[in-house]
């Protein structure tokens, strides 16, 4: 009866860790749907939606991009108490499914943000270099696709926070997947997709550990070739063991329009001084 008793205990402690994380979920989605972020029912059950909606959230307060509901985040949400924060943990990646939904972005989302005043920026927290309104992308002269494709500055915003998640997606080289066939890439020059795809293992398996936030404005420059280029300032913290790098960089990608969605077809970088 007592190793009974014991059992039943036991498994009762280990549904309070979940009952409290769900508990956690259930506040976020609140916090993110009052805001505009999040769009699904509040049911405390993690999701892709409710990770993407995070994601959404931490890409424009400055926060750590995880696309989970790591300390950071909910301090900032005001979900837990901040003694229960550990932001030098890094959080658990988000899966496949956050960043695919992510790239393509919530239209829902983007009216909403449209239809809402913009707030002045903080210190820390990144802002668009503009709220120019909806207009759509042409693909180029010589492209299959038809230019369907509709782009603001905030769904660009998206689609850099979507490329970062990849970067941490437990599927070493996920990211490959916004590259195009060939690419110009950093000062190697044009590249085919296999080069960047032994690129991004090696990258990871040097740095198993990569934190990263979105640091500033994302400006977007239409190029004379109908392609587009993004610039981003990205805070990044590397880890392997004792082994440390940490920084800043500007990003820059050139994205073509290839149907409903782009691709990166260059891609280059500046590291801070």
């Amino acid at each position: 009866m007592n190793r009974f008793l014991s059992a039943l205990f036991a498994i009762f402690l280990c549904g309070i860790p979940s009952a409290t994380a769900d508990d956690n979920i259930r506040a976020a989605q609140a916090r993110l749907k009052e805001g505009g972020f999040y769009f699904g029912e509040v049911n405390g059950t993690a999701s892709s939606d409710t990770s993407a909606a995070i994601t959404r959230y931490q890409i424009r307060n400055g926060l750590q991009i995880s696309g989970q509901l790591d300390a950071a985040t909910a301090k900032a949400l005001g979900v837990v108490s901040t003694k229960t924060a550990a932001p030098s943990s890094p959080a658990p990646p988000a899966d496949s499914d956050t960043w695919r939904r992510l790239r393509k972005s919530d239209q829902e989302f983007l009216e909403n943000l449209k239809a809402k005043s913009p707030p002045a920026p903080t210190a820390t927290a990144p802002a668009v270099a503009s709220t120019s309104p909806l207009t759509t992308a042409p693909a180029a002269p010589d492209s299959p696709y038809e230019a369907t494709l509709v782009l603001s500055k905030e769904r660009l915003r998206d689609y850099v926070g979507a490329f970062v998640l990849a970067g941490l997606d437990t599927q070493i080289g996920a990211e490959l997947e916004f590259f195009g066939d060939r690419v110009n890439y950093y000062d190697e020059g044009m590249v085919a997709r296999e080069k960047i795809r032994r690129d991004l293992q090696t990258y990871a398996q040097r740095w198993p550990s990569r934190r990263f936030w979105l640091a500033g404005e994302v400006r977007v420059k239409p190029q004379a070739d109908s392609r587009l280029s993004v610039t981003f300032p990205l805070r990044y913290d590397l880890r392997n063991g004792t082994k440390r790098s940490s920084g800043r960089v500007t990003k820059t990608l050139l994205l073509e329009v290839m149907g409903d969605d782009l691709q990166i077809v260059a891609v280059n970088e500046q590291k801070a001084r």
